[in-house]
């Protein structure tokens, strides 16, 4: 159960760290080193993008990973199995993140039964409300997959209280307005907002949009449980190539 796994890890750690990778980019193989190096460097779970053309949560950073992910030929059955294989060799929770069109036009159920199959934990589908979401949940459900949904700074408390009722896992509270790669203030603003999502759910809380040092990370130590690294990674691996990563994630800590 993730919950149950988060919650045995806070145990030992006052954060933890999740990342997130477009699949794919910069290539498969490239792909599975990165997630290899992220493990090693003490990731506790890990977002896998299944890429989308037009991915309207994520900046130009991720953007840019997707399209050339599917430019390379990426396709969701290659995700499907990238994701199986991530989840026998490594220890550690894997969630899908992609948008709802590609759950759509794959089928809801026999998707959610493909990520159960292969050890997925669960998915982050971005765009979709739960009020649209019905067949998505249910097959979540039937599958003991996880749906996690979003929080944000302008999400009135009533309807934080109303998708903390869909929630399972951990909810992810996102930094900011906007998309993901941009600047965030890590302030008492941030501080403020996160108490609110802290009284609105007994589960765990996820904080992305704008980590990317360790700085960020210890200032949501106490304030979150998790904290969640994206298009910074990416941004080191267009720089300085794929093996860069692990000192990256491991200097976090």
């Amino acid at each position: 159960m993730l919950e149950h796994y988060i919650h045995e890890r806070l145990n030992e750690k006052k954060i933890l760290l999740m990342t997130h990778i477009v699949l794919g980019y910069p290539s498969f193989e490239a792909s599975m080193d990165i997630v290899e190096a992220m493990v090693a460097a003490g990731v506790d779970l890990m977002e896998l993008q299944i890429p989308f053309s037009e991915p309207i949560a994520d900046g130009p950073v991720i953007l840019k990973a997707n399209q050339q992910a599917l430019a390379a030929g990426a396709s969701v059955q290659r995700c499907l199995e990238f994701g199986r294989e991530a989840a026998e060799r490594f220890n550690i929770p894997f969630l899908f993140m992609s948008y709802y069109n590609i759950l759509y036009q794959y089928g809801i159920a026999r998707f959610a039964a493909e990520m159960k199959d292969s050890g997925l934990q669960g998915a982050i589908v971005p765009d979709l409300p739960p009020e649209e979401g019905a067949d998505y949940l249910q097959a979540m459900q039937d599958h003991d997959l996880n749906p996690i949904f979003i929080f944000s700074p302008t999400t009135s408390p009533s309807r934080l209280d109303y998708l903390a009722t869909c929630a399972r896992g951990f909810v992810y509270c996102v930094a900011r307005k906007g998309v993901t790669g941009r600047e965030t203030e890590f302030s008492d603003q941030l501080e403020d907002y996160l108490a609110r999502c802290r009284t609105a759910t007994k589960l765990p809380l996820a904080v992305g949009f704008g980590v990317k040092d360790r700085r960020d990370v210890d200032f949501l130590r106490g304030k979150a449980d998790i904290a969640v690294i994206g298009s910074q990674t990416i941004r080191i691996i267009d720089q300085h190539g794929p093996a860069a990563v692990k000192d990256f994630i491991a200097g976090l800590r």
